[in-house]
């Protein structure tokens, strides 16, 4: 038992009552980066928290739209805000390396400039 609970920390598994809470902030698309990553790999197995999700989609979103006389396909939302948060998550991807490529290259340069400064003097 102690070592599911260490193994459940070190990987960082969303609970299905941590999901439920943190929804709403993924509807109102305010969830961070890390949160939204443990998100979607959770909602990708667990069919609960996807069905809990699009109950909370249909009320936020679906009300709104039916208020407004505009029509509402909860299947094709569902699927459209879940390919908004792999996209920004692909997103978020993409720009980390970058980063690191551009670390990278500051490390080079950094290199570069202190083989000049004391080796190349020559």
């Amino acid at each position: 038992m102690i070592a599911l609970l260490a193994l459940l920390f070190l990987v960082k598994i969303m609970t299905c009552k941590e999901v439920e809470k943190i929804i709403p902030s993924f509807i109102d698309r305010t969830l961070d980066e890390d949160r939204l990553e443990e998100l979607m790999e959770h909602m990708d197995t667990c069919q609960i928290c996807k069905e809990e999700f699009s109950i909370q989609l249909l009320v936020s979103e679906g009300m709104e739209r039916l208020e407004s006389g505009s029509s509402f396909n909860l299947s094709h939302s569902v699927k459209r805000r879940m390919e908004m948060g792999r996209n920004q998550l692909r997103t978020k991807e993409k720009l980390n390396r970058i980063l690191l490529f551009l670390e990278g290259m500051i490390v080079c340069g950094l290199g570069v400039c202190i083989w000049l400064c004391f080796y190349a003097r020559g």
